[in-house]
């Protein structure tokens, strides 16, 4: 399971056009200049920015331009992937998906999309990924998986505070939706589990450029935080090179990851946490 945009991987739907209004002038302007002309009246003055009938065209097109964008506007409202507030509340509708209290627009999208992957068979991880995420609006992420030789069924929350680590009331409302008779298959055993199976520190080595105020180093640990909870999920390995990519924003010069040495791997179904982050001011270079 993933909490990156399910709909990332489609190329852009070629009902939403392009908006170009000089490309509308330019053809506004050279369908008048024909008729003009057909109708023998000669038309030579389309730069001349004051002349009436470019001034007429020029308004033309600037509300054709608003026409297109709002039906642009209308078309991505009934997509899944476009749609938001309450037409992404219509469109999740349709799939039986009503929103939680307080979801933001990006967490019922993805509650929507597993709907609709869950309408296969009951008892798929999809099934259970979306029973669960509707149990609590702070869940961050799901991952569903049995044990190999056993007939057991995980279900591995990740939660979007503490550090990932569910709380007791979001664990029980996710194993009570999942174990109740609208969920859960007859011959299903399910285990609901925090899915974070370790924290792990970072530390590293921040040189800035001179140019570059204190105010950058200071929000890095933040920001680094805020990008590891916004990017990853359930399975996502702890790489250097991605925190190092994280940390080498505008004004810094030089990052030297010490913890992490190497790439850490989450193992299926579990998540890393991010424990005490430690960066350390080198000094500054060019």
């Amino acid at each position: 399971m993933t909490t990156a945009n399910p709909f990332s991987h489609l190329p852009p739907p070629e009902m939403i056009k392009a908006l170009d209004v000089e490309a509308i002038l330019t053809e506004v302007l050279a369908d008048m200049k024909a008729r003009f002309r057909a109708a023998g009246i000669p038309f030579d003055v389309e730069n001349t920015a004051y002349e009436p009938a470019v001034i007429q065209g020029e308004t033309n097109s600037f509300r054709e331009n608003l026409l297109r964008a709002a039906i642009n506007d209308a078309a991505k409202a009934n997509l899944v992937a476009f749609s938001s507030g309450s037409d992404l509340d219509h469109v999740a509708a349709f799939y039986d998906v009503t929103r939680l209290a307080d979801e933001r627009d990006d967490a019922l999208r993805l509650r929507t999309s597993l709907a609709i992957q869950a309408r296969s068979p009951g008892g798929s991880s999809f099934w259970y990924a979306q029973a669960a995420r509707r149990a609590d609006v702070r869940i961050r992420d799901v991952a569903v998986f049995r044990d190999v030789f056993l007939p057991i069924i995980h279900v591995a929350v990740l939660s979007s505070e503490a550090g990932g680590v569910p709380d007791a009331a979001m664990l029980d409302a996710v194993s009570a939706e999942v174990q109740s008779d609208r969920v859960r298959l007859l011959n299903d055993t399910i285990v609901v589990q925090s899915a974070v199976s370790q924290t792990l520190p970072v530390k590293a080595g921040i040189w800035l450029l001179p140019s570059a105020p204190m105010a950058t180093f200071d929000r890095l640990a933040d920001e680094l935080r805020a990008a590891w909870e916004r990017e990853t999920g359930i399975g996502f390995d702890l790489e250097p090179s991605w925190i190092e990519a994280r940390l080498h924003v505008s004004g810094v010069k030089r990052v030297e990851i010490e913890v992490p040495s190497s790439p850490v791997v989450a193992a299926p179904g579990t998540a890393i946490a991010l424990g005490d982050i430690d960066l350390t001011f080198m000094g500054r270079d060019y």
